[in-house]
């Protein structure tokens, strides 16, 4: 493990110690779908407290970094929801770690022998998770790029079309 890696892993540490970000997800009654709000908490916590929206999808969260907050979301979608098809992307993206961009290259490249997300601008796109769990990902769900859309009523009508 490099030195440089090491200082990213205290720095991270350091950032969640001064900066805490209590809201990881939120969890509904659905089964087909989730969604990703990027880093947009805000956006999140209007989903959480839409009791309509929380009816139809799984699950609501946030994904702040390209390596863990994936295999994460990997793990979920492939182990514990086993019926989720579709992960509606959107919100802003972070900027310097880029996991919505690390996630469409996941979903569209893969990774390498190495476990790093082919194609990725982030900094640090390395997985630990197998790459038999990112080829069941890969093939088992549709993921729904609106990233960059804050609005309520358009992630809805998305929803609406995917039921």
């Amino acid at each position: 493990m490099s030195a440089k890696y090491q200082f990213k892993e205290a720095a991270g540490y350091v950032c969640k110690l001064l900066y805490p970000i209590p809201i990881s997800y939120y969890e509904g009654n659905g089964d087909l779908i989730s969604i990703c709000t990027l880093s947009s908490i805000d956006l999140l916590k209007k989903i959480a407290r839409d009791n309509n929206i929380m009816e139809k999808v799984v699950l609501a969260g946030r994904l702040f970094s390209e390596n863990k907050g994936i295999d994460s979301l990997v793990t979920f979608c492939c182990i514990r929801s086993l019926d989720m098809k579709y992960l509606i992307l959107c919100g802003k993206d972070t900027k310097g770690h880029y996991p919505g961009d690390a996630l469409m290259n996941l979903m569209n490249y893969g990774i390498d022998t190495e476990g790093r997300i082919i194609n990725c601008i982030a900094p640090y796109p390395y997985l630990t998770i197998n790459s038999h769990l990112v080829d069941k990902f890969r093939k088992k769900i549709t993921i729904i790029d609106m990233r960059g859309c804050l609005d309520l009523y358009e992630i809805k009508n998305k929803i609406k079309i995917l039921i």
